[in-house]
């Protein structure tokens, strides 16, 4: 009974201490302590997401695993949920920065310090084109407008309804913009304020939307860090954000990542997602024997033949290139293909003859550069892209980046240029415009189309 009374009466003199506020957790080590960075990001597409190779992608994780790779640090990625918790962390110290996709507003600095910006992007208001298209704010106050709780764009709403009072606006609990601009083409709302890198990334999945507006200000976007950062690591960010512009890393990433966004219209998108299921099926088989072939992915088979030919099997051009990957006679024989129309044996050959570029191209040259260059290659010929890094080189740009042989290209139809190039004239352009084409619906295909794995094939496939 004693021992119960003892109890009772502690438990009573718990009841009347008072609640000591939660101490915030201890900041993690510095990085020259540790050897680990810590970085918050967020899943996205235009961030870090896992591909369907398992493997980790995304504009953010490259840039970060590079600068780490440079400082001999080990990389641990933490994902919030949203901004407000990303923000929440990094202020605790519980992460080095944020490498997000963050835009730098003066109301963040106040809280905030920044690294050096790796791109700039502007505020677009997107609309679904089966409705009307606001032209200003005053026209989205009688709308139903959504942006991503937290985001910069809130912001911008904030400051637009002092001059337009009756503007209203949902903020979502989303993680990315891709979110809001699924809802607005399924008709779930009327507008959506995203940053032009997020749509230039989603807009080749959604047809239907568009542009309305864009505000004329840019952002300029870059990793968060503490309002108090680490020194010797902020001073490393500083150094690795000015290397990579200088030496043209920074520019390859984000070709690699937004360089092929715009190229295709609205018609040619709707066209290609209305034939990927009523088509494609009947070829899926073909491209799942190249690619177990040559060791190609199917799906960047099967958006070399839409380029060529849309998949048709019968496809004829006036200089005879024939069938659905429209090879001449004479690759056709190079590789083997005895009936140019005959859908099984043209995706073998072009497949087999993309292998061959691909094989054939300098051993200076890395993925997925070395792809891209194997395509202008198979459509240009190997000789007028020997032609375009040799100009690249001239014009002082790397002959081992597409991002800038690209540019070069097109130069070769220029009389000055082609007639000194050691093949000649080309039609350059057109190669660069194949090679664009070619990464969007590849694009596409990777987001739609499972990759072929013999073993999990199923019984429809």
């Amino acid at each position: 009974m004693r021992i119960l009374l003892t109890i009772l009466l502690l438990m009573l003199a718990a009841c009347d201490m008072p609640h000591l506020p939660k101490l915030p957790p201890a900041p993690i080590a510095a990085p020259a302590k540790s050897g680990e960075i810590v970085v918050l990001t967020h899943n996205g597409p235009t961030t870090y997401f896992e591909g369907d190779d398992g493997k980790s992608s995304g504009f953010e994780y490259d840039l970060v695993t590079r600068f780490a790779e440079q400082n001999g640090y080990r990389v641990r990625f933490i994902q919030g949920q949203n901004l407000g918790e990303m923000f929440g962390l990094l202020a605790q110290h519980q992460a080095h920065f944020i490498a997000a996709g963050i835009s730098v507003l003066a109301s963040r600095k106040e809280v905030m310090q920044f690294s050096p910006p790796y791109m700039s992007v502007t505020q677009q208001v997107i609309y679904n084109k089966d409705g009307i298209k606001p032209k200003n704010f005053a026209d989205l106050a009688k709308m139903r407008v959504e942006v991503v709780a937290g985001s910069s764009h809130t912001e911008t709403l904030r400051l637009a309804a002092k001059a337009v009072p009756q503007l209203k606006w949902t903020a979502l609990p989303a993680k990315w913009d891709e979110e809001a601009l699924n809802r607005l083409a399924s008709g779930l709302s009327d507008a959506v304020l995203t940053d032009s890198n997020e749509f230039d990334v989603a807009r080749k999945f959604y047809p239907n939307l568009d542009v309305a507006f864009e505000l004329p200000k840019a952002d300029p976007l870059a990793w968060a860090f503490p309002r108090t950062p680490d020194p010797v690591l902020f001073k490393q960010v500083q150094q690795f954000m000015q290397k990579i512009k200088q030496d043209g890393t920074l520019k390859r990433l984000i070709d690699k990542y937004y360089g092929h966004a715009d190229r295709l219209e609205e018609a040619d998108v709707s066209g290609f997602l209305d034939k990927m299921h009523t088509t494609l099926p009947k070829y899926r088989k073909f491209f799942y024997a190249a690619q177990d072939a040559t060791g190609i992915d199917w799906r960047l088979i099967a958006a070399i033949g839409y380029q060529e030919s849309h998949w048709d099997p019968y496809a004829t051009s006036p200089t005879g290139v024939r069938g659905l990957m429209m090879m001449t006679t004479a690759t056709a024989d190079s590789m083997g293909v005895d009936d140019r129309l005959d859908p099984q044996q043209s995706i073998m050959g072009g497949a087999k003859y993309l292998a061959l570029m691909i094989d054939q191209m300098s051993p200076k040259l890395i993925e997925p550069d070395r792809t891209w260059m194997a395509l202008a290659a198979y459509n240009q010929g190997e000789g007028h892209l020997e032609d375009a890094r040799v100009l690249a080189q001239r014009c002082k740009l790397n002959p081992v980046a597409w991002s800038d042989v690209k540019t070069t290209m097109p130069m070769l139809s220029n009389s000055e240029q082609g007639g000194a190039a050691k093949h000649g004239f080309c039609r350059g352009g057109e190669g660069v415009i194949f090679v664009e084409n070619i990464r969007t619906y590849y694009d596409i295909l990777q987001k739609f189309e499972r990759p072929y794995k013999p073993l999990l094939m199923s019984k429809n496939d």
